[in-house]
């Protein structure tokens, strides 16, 4: 009540009408992190949950014959070898081997799954021959080393490690040795996620149904994850709250998220929710609360909603 008797009560001097602004701004700032979830309007219809929520039932995986990158085993005993895995320790726990620059409770290989090796799920070995490259968002060159820059940035809601940091000659090193084999600028089968096509509007409401039957029992019924019984880091990564990745990654666009969950989700049981049931879900926890984008100013963030495009 106090904030918004400071934001409507009538001030007749300029003087003092900047000075409200001003404590308006600190005190919605102090208070950020009471701000509630996002939220849409909710559909008509009743909420269900598809019958695809059996977890016997059988399901159909793309059958595509994907790249394998070399065996642990591999890495030459060379000082190259040493900096791959170093690489490698860094994409499996970043918290201890790369904590400097991380901001939230999450390791690479959350969103990379199996040591950036998995298909479909952002493979490392994939990526890498592709840059540098054009984004079309922002139609500037981008190299490989400047998208792990912007991952550190969104996903791990960090800093940046600079270009010729340990962490990054040791990720640049290790992602090259996986893609061994790759021709450069090859367009490799099991790139980026699977492929999503919606036949009718994603619906948060029954992505909550959903996600409390398909998705709860590994990450939390309030979608902030598990932690090991140590208490240090986390089995299962929280997809929302100050320990996940913020507004400005990838998964921010719910579009994005439906194509990993597709893919990968649950755990164990890929392709056994439909592209609709992808995107309800996404939808769902796009609406949930998360850090801030880093590249918008404090006043955007705080009172314009962002949107949950379609990329």
């Amino acid at each position: 009540m106090s904030r918004l008797i400071l934001l409507t009560y009538p001030i007749r001097s300029m003087k003092n009408k900047v000075w409200a602004w001003l404590l308006s701004l600190i005190s919605l700032s102090a208070l950020a992190d009471e701000i509630p979830a996002l939220s849409i309007r909710p559909t008509l219809e009743p909420p269900v949950i598809s019958a695809n929520t059996d977890l016997k039932q059988v399901y159909r995986v793309p059958v595509d014959k994907f790249f394998v990158p070399p065996p642990v085993a591999e890495i030459p005993a060379t000082p190259l070898g040493e900096q791959i895995k170093q690489g490698r320790l860094i994409v499996i726990d970043t918290q201890t081997h790369a904590r400097q620059y991380v901001g939230n409770g999450l390791n690479c290989s959350d969103c990379h799954l199996s040591e950036g090796r998995e298909p479909k799920a952002s493979p490392l070995w994939a990526a890498y021959v592709k840059y540098p490259m054009v984004k079309e968002r922002t139609n500037q060159v981008v190299t490989y080393q400047e998208q792990i820059q912007a991952c550190f940035l969104t996903a791990m809601d960090g800093i940046a490690p600079t270009l010729e940091s340990p962490t990054m000659r040791a990720l640049t090193a290790y992602s090259k040795w996986l893609s061994t084999g790759i021709p450069m600028n090859a367009n490799m089968p099991g790139r980026g996620f699977a492929f999503i096509k919606k036949s009718k509007d994603p619906r948060s409401v029954h992505g909550q149904n959903l996600y409390k039957a398909r998705c709860a029992f590994c990450h939390g019924e309030s979608g902030k994850g598990q932690k090991h019984t140590d208490g240090k880091g986390y089995m299962f990564p929280p997809l929302w709250g100050n320990d996940s990745y913020n507004r400005a990654t990838g998964f921010g666009k719910t579009k994005t998220l439906a194509k990993f969950i597709r893919a990968n989700m649950p755990l164990g049981a890929p392709y056994s929710l439909s592209m609709d049931e992808s995107l309800d879900i996404a939808a769902f926890i796009w609406t949930q609360y998360r850090p801030y984008d880093p590249k918008k100013s404090m006043f955007v963030n705080l009172f314009i909603p962002p949107s949950a495009g379609q990329n």
